[in-house]
């Protein structure tokens, strides 16, 4: 065992002392020494029940033969830090968790990990922290929201930010928006549609690092607290067979996480996120395999913000082994993968069934042919950017129209908000980048704001910065190369025609590229005053289609 080289021996009888200074037995010293990282807090919704999920984890911990030691990891709320200055420190937390979950694993020698993360940046921190240390580790996040109620409307967070728009553009009263504030967020739990952060728990269990019903699993169900003491469990077999991240997390199992990304119709930001957590394990997965992959995989599931169904629809319709056992029977899962549960994928899946072909359609009457994520590529973006295509309007896969350029959101916002965007338009929001930002905002205001004033199947909105998995519409993210890294989008003129076409993979800037290329040789990207962390996060920091991760 890894702590055996702190805790045996005369050598360590320090170590020991302060073992027992934790008020720790010598058998409790004895045993495998598990760090149970805990992502609680009380700002997050999706984190506030996390203590009850670490309790379960330590007893299952226990029941197994292990000592269990809790230590905590950060978590930001997207939707709290949307819309200000906050958003810039939502994306940068994904490396303070992994550094610092990194420093507290190996500076105490734990033999074994059991990750409880939930929301959008935590879970993917936590995962690339695993891969770095590649000690046995299991994942048991917090789980989903249930779906708020108005009447016999359901609800989820787009829901309410789309009624901002719709308050400004004067379809509802201010009674009807608080109607809307109190009732679309019921329970503890990750927002309950397909957002980034339950984007990221379903596919924690395609890549075989969650057990069966981690990304699915309402909050509020009891069977969350059985699952999480079957995790504390679950890292003591892990720790026999020797079973390590890096023997989990393979090329393979990130073609899987990809198939079923394309599959459910994940967050955008799952294109981050994905290459981030392949690159701590020594994988390269860039925007053209996820391209190529979601070529090939059919769209199975309209999840908000792109349908009415939600994750915990999902749960009850089998969650991600049927929608894994659906894309199996075209041959689209690598089924020898090993996972968590101390089997492989093919093993897990096999007796998995769709129960609700509504939710999860079969795989020879998907949405699409193709996966909810597309890549785009062209003399606007060319290394890339990417499109939540499940949740696009059809009249809206193909569009051109008058670029209306804003340098940020705050100018963006000022002028949806004054009616100022008409339809047809292509809002154009640069210096929202990884360095340009910095932190790569979300822009969810915009977006929902367009969407709420009914400007939803006529404007479509493209940015260097990102989305929220709440964003529907032609909402096109992660322009690559971004503005302040001497992008194209940063010499994009008002009034230029911009062409969209998603299902070709285009986008292009309808300019001579003659006159593209005299405006960037005289171009000089907005120099932005810095300090703190943001200042060090930019300077270190790659573009968007490399997975926005440092030097």
């Amino acid at each position: 065992m890894i702590s055996d080289g702190i805790k045996n021996g005369p050598n360590n009888a320090p170590h020991r002392a302060l073992f027992r200074a934790l008020g720790l037995t010598e058998e409790e010293i004895s045993r495998p020494i598990i760090g149970v990282v805990n992502s609680f807090n009380e700002i997050v919704p999706g984190h506030m029940h996390l203590n009850t999920i670490a309790q379960a984890v330590k007893l299952g911990v226990a029941a197994a033969g292990g000592t269990p030691v809790e230590f905590p990891a950060i978590a930001v709320c997207d939707g709290i830090a949307m819309g200000h200055k906050g958003m810039k420190y939502s994306l940068v937390t994904r490396e303070l968790i992994a550094d610092s979950t990194e420093a507290m694993a190996l500076a105490h020698g734990f033999d074994g990990l059991v990750f409880i993360p939930n929301c959008d940046k935590n879970v993917p921190g936590l995962l690339m922290a695993a891969a770095r240390l590649n000690i046995p580790s299991v994942f048991i996040s917090g789980g989903p929201m249930l779906a708020g109620r108005k009447g016999n409307e359901r609800l989820s967070f787009s829901t309410v930010s789309e009624a901002v728009g719709r308050f400004n553009a004067g379809d509802i009263s201010e009674e009807e928006l608080f109607e809307y504030e109190c009732n679309t967020c019921p329970t503890c739990g990750s927002c309950s549609g397909m957002y980034t952060a339950n984007s990221m728990n379903c596919l924690t269990e395609a890549l075989g690092m969650g057990l069966k019903g981690n990304g699915t699993i309402p909050a509020v169900y009891s069977a969350r607290i059985r699952l999480a003491k079957k995790a504390g469990a679950a890292i003591m077999r892990l720790i026999k067979d020797d079973l390590c991240p890096r023997d989990i997390m393979t090329e393979k199992a990130f073609i899987n996480a990809l198939t079923v990304d394309m599959a459910l119709g994940c967050s955008t930001n799952s294109m981050l996120h994905i290459p981030a957590i392949a690159h701590e394990c020594g994988i390269e997965i860039n925007l053209d395999i996820a391209n190529k992959i979601s070529e090939k995989t059919p769209n199975l599931c309209h999840l908000a913000p792109a349908g009415k169904t939600y994750v915990e629809d999902l749960n009850a319709a089998g969650g991600v082994y049927a929608v894994m056992h659906e894309l199996d029977k075209k041959g689209l899962i690598n089924k020898d993968c090993m996972t968590v549960t101390g089997k492989t994928v093919g093993e897990n899946i096999a007796g998995a069934v769709n129960l609700n072909t509504e939710v999860i359609r079969p795989i020879d009457n998907p949405y699409s042919a193709t996966g909810g994520i597309a890549v785009l590529k062209g003399n606007l973006a060319p290394r890339g950017s990417v499109v939540k295509r499940s949740a696009v309007a059809p009249s809206m896969l193909v569009h051109e129209g008058p670029a209306r350029v804003f340098d940020g959101e705050e100018q963006a916002q000022a002028a949806i908000n004054a009616g100022d965007i008409r339809p047809g338009d292509v809002v154009v929001i640069r210096y929202e980048g990884p360095k340009g930002g910095p932190g790569m905002r979300e822009m969810l205001n915009p977006t929902s704001c367009i969407m709420g004033m009914g400007l939803g199947e006529s404007v479509a909105l493209i940015t260097d910065g990102r989305f929220s998995g709440a964003t529907r519409g032609a909402c096109v993210g992660h322009i690559t190369p971004e503005a302040a890294s001497g992008g194209v989008i940063g010499v994009v003129k008002e009034g230029d025609r911009i062409r969209i076409d998603i299902p070709a993979g285009k986008i292009e800037l309808l300019v001579p590229e003659e006159e593209i290329a005299a405006r960037l040789k005289d171009f000089t990207p907005l120099n932005k005053p810095l300090s703190g962390y943001l200042k060090r996060y930019a300077a270190a920091v790659t573009g968007g289609a490399s997975g926005a991760v440092l030097m």
